[in-house]
């Protein structure tokens, strides 16, 4: 197969499980049906910053619902729906096509075209039917009663609705080709010419403050010169280029890249800066988490998303002692709220309870350091880094035994503060629900890398008492970490030390997380290797969650037997830091075979996670119902299987580069062109355990390739 660039894929259906069609552009999303309506009484809705704008977008021909044929989505943030009319009784074929052309992007702009087939001119009436709620999306998500709803007038043939609470917000409705406007519906009567067409284009335009928001998009302008077109042709402009032979890999990478780009979100007041969305639908805001781990695995598109994501989380970096929000001094933000009921979510609109993102915001500094960010802005957020270690040791090591636990300060914060944050998402092997304060065996992992990550930065920056102290801390932790969390009769790390100190000794993902970290020793990773290369782990299509002997184990779980893509992805990328320890190279191809094949089923686009059946029972795998698509680290992780494949390792500072490959067969040929590493652009060409580099300057190291 002629290899293709994932920049320059076609147009693929993208439907989530219940038949749900979701477009995406920074803070602004839409789901829908197949036939593109937004019904009431369901979850569907265009959203806008937190809230739900329309509540009901129906669209009728003659009276009634469309018959949909297809759904193209050529980006994250457009849509085409491909409908009929229905064939008139006794008859099983339409002559009258209607196709409804959706983009989003601060607003909404729908063109609907309806195209006559036949020989004779045709009479059709057009209804929409048009209602907002105003409702805060975590009242959509948890089938809340609605907000206080809208006030909905006609100033010409343009729709108005106001929210009744907050007369401040609202929205427009106005539309090409004269409709026929009432409160809440706009109709056409036309005369469709025998092969001929007739179309409208209606714009949805948010008021928030009073104040029109300006769409990313003019009226009849095209999609390729609109503003989400743009911004995805200069966020391919400055990424890389990544070529590959195997189908499907190839499919999925030029979604990655789509839905990477809609996912971004650019920080008006501090020069566009970008920072990643966590994913859509209920996540389309900052999390620490998911926004730190997304933008470490697209380090090979784009070193800038990292570093404006670890700016914006540095402004947001906790300042103060405060239970409601669970702000300490150091710590990093959990989630960024700003719906109308932000407030009442958790700890508020500035949400911190999360134990992981703290450590992983100074492992991300270091590595895209190592990739080549600007210096200038890596020493800037030293501080931040600063206190953030400060953090770990200070609030973070809650009882003084070098562990980093957590416990919520009230009880409306998160139960669990790890990636796991489910009620029961921590247990022990007979299932019973684990005791806080909670140390999670991953967590260590990440605290270990943030240690030996400062203490690199610090050698660099000609700091040696700090390199010294932080290194000396890092191995203090990893000693501690061989003693405490290793079960020698199971032949795995426990998942968590509980309150008691007790070890919880579930077989867990979380275990993975620690050979990617490099806390786990030689020894222990060669039987950890052996315990998640079994059926109990490996579902066939990537690693559970949760192994299937465990008592809690239940596959239609969100985190106890469910597969999570960026879970899987980097499971591989520790087995491959261990490809010296046997088995750890065929069991990493192995799940990434398994990973693709189930993107494949969703349509080359991975989502949040899907249920954990073993692919012997049920193939293709199970959706999970309310799983995000797309989700930010779930389109990210086939960034990291390709990065992780290569060997690709980086460092621009020493003039270093290392690839070693070691690619599945069925990849075939892998390359990245214009990989940008600081002031430097090389090309990257591999195929199963050879690669070739060319473009690296005379003085810089080359490790690994030919």
């Amino acid at each position: 197969m002629t290899p293709e660039a994932f920049n320059s894929g076609e147009p693929v259906p993208v439907i989530a499980a219940g038949g749900t069609v979701t477009l995406v552009e920074g803070s602004t999303f839409c789901l829908s049906d197949t036939s593109g309506d937004i019904r009431p009484g369901t979850s569907h809705g265009l959203f806008f910053r937190d809230a739900r704008l329309l509540s009901r977008w129906e669209l009728r021909l003659d009276g009634q619902t469309p018959h949909p044929l297809s759904v193209q989505s050529p980006e994250a943030f457009a849509a085409q729906f491909v409908l009929r009319r229905n064939p008139k009784p006794g008859q099983a074929d339409s002559t009258l096509l209607l196709v409804r052309e959706r983009l989003v992007g601060d607003g909404l702009r729908e063109t609907i075209t309806l195209r006559n087939l036949g020989r004779e001119n045709t009479v059709a009436t057009l209804t929409l039917h048009v209602d907002a709620d105003f409702s805060d999306l975590f009242a959509v998500k948890e089938g809340r009663p609605a907000h206080g709803g809208a006030d909905a007038t006609v100033a010409g043939s343009e729709l108005l609705l106001r929210d009744r609470d907050d007369g401040s917000r609202g929205l427009s409705v106005s539309a090409t080709a004269d409709p026929l406007a009432a409160p809440g519906v706009l109709n056409w009567r036309v005369i469709v010419p025998a092969r001929g067409e007739w179309s409208t284009e209606i714009v949805v335009q948010p008021t928030v403050g009073n104040r029109r928001v300006r769409p990313q998009f003019d009226r009849g302008e095209e999609v390729e010169s609109s503003g989400p077109a743009r911004k995805i042709r200069a966020w391919r402009d400055v990424s890389t280029a990544v070529t590959a032979e195997h189908p499907v890999l190839t499919q999925v990478l030029h979604r990655t890249e789509s839905d990477l780009g809609a996912l971004q979100i650019h920080d008006s007041a501090q020069d566009g800066r970008p920072f990643v969305a966590a994913g859509a639908p209920w996540f389309m805001t900052l999390f620490g988490r998911d926004s730190l781990l997304t933008a470490w695995m697209a380090l090979p598109l784009d070193v800038g998303l990292a570093l404006g994501t670890l700016e914006t989380l540095a402004e947001l970096q906790g300042r103060r002692v405060d239970p409601l929000t669970e702000e300490e001094p150091g710590r990093i933000l959990h989630e960024l709220r700003l719906g109308p009921d932000s407030d009442q979510v958790l700890g508020g609109s500035h949400y911190y309870g999360t134990v992981d993102a703290t450590p992983l915001f100074v492992m991300l500094l270091a590595e895209c350091w190592r990739w080549g960010a600007d210096e200038t802005g890596v020493r800037a957020l030293l501080p931040a880094a600063d206190a953030a270690l400060t953090w770990l040791e200070r609030y973070g090591d809650r009882d003084g035994d070098g562990f980093v636990e957590y416990r919520r300060a009230t009880d409306r914060g998160l139960l669990n503060q790890g990636w796991k944050d489910s009620f029961d998402g921590i247990n022990d092997a007979a299932g019973r629900l684990a005791t806080t304060p909670i140390a999670l065996c991953e967590v260590q992992g990440y605290a270990y890398a943030a240690w030996l990550a400062r203490a690199e930065l610090a050698e660099a920056f000609n700091d040696p008492a700090t390199a010294g102290r932080c290194r000396e801390r890092a191995e203090t932790l990893r000693a501690r970490f061989a003693e405490m969390f290793w079960l020698p009769d199971k032949g795995w790390y426990a998942v968590a030390l509980d309150g008691r100190k007790q070890p919880v000794d579930s077989l867990t993902s979380n275990s993975a997380h620690c050979l990617w970290s490099g806390i786990a020793t030689d020894e222990q990773a060669a039987v950890l290797v052996e315990r998640l290369s079994g059926s109990e782990m490996d579902s066939g299509f990537g690693l559970r969650t949760l192994s299937s002997a465990m008592g809690a184990y239940n596959p239609m779980s969100y985190h106890n037997g469910s597969v999570w893509p960026h879970d899987t992805a980097i499971a591989v990328a520790g087995l491959l830091r261990y490809a010296h320890l046997p088995g750890a190279v065929d069991l990493a191809q192995r799940l990434a075979t398994g990973l693709l094949d189930a993107a494949a089923s969703f349509g080359g686009r991975l989502p949040e996670l899907f249920c954990g059946f073993s692919r012997t029972e049920f193939s293709p795998p199970i959706p999970y119902p309310t799983s995000c698509s797309p989700q930010a680290w779930a389109s990210a992780a086939p960034l990291l299987l390709v990065r992780s494949f290569l060997g690709l390792e980086p460092h621009v500072p020493q003039r270093k580069l290392t690839v070693r490959p070691h690619l599945p067969a069925q990849w075939g040929r892998l390359s990245l062109t214009d990989l940008r590493l600081g002031g430097v652009t090389v090309h990257v060409e591999a195929d199963r355990e050879t690669a070739k580099v060319t473009g690296l300057p005379d003085g810089w190291q080359l490790d690994g390739a030919d």
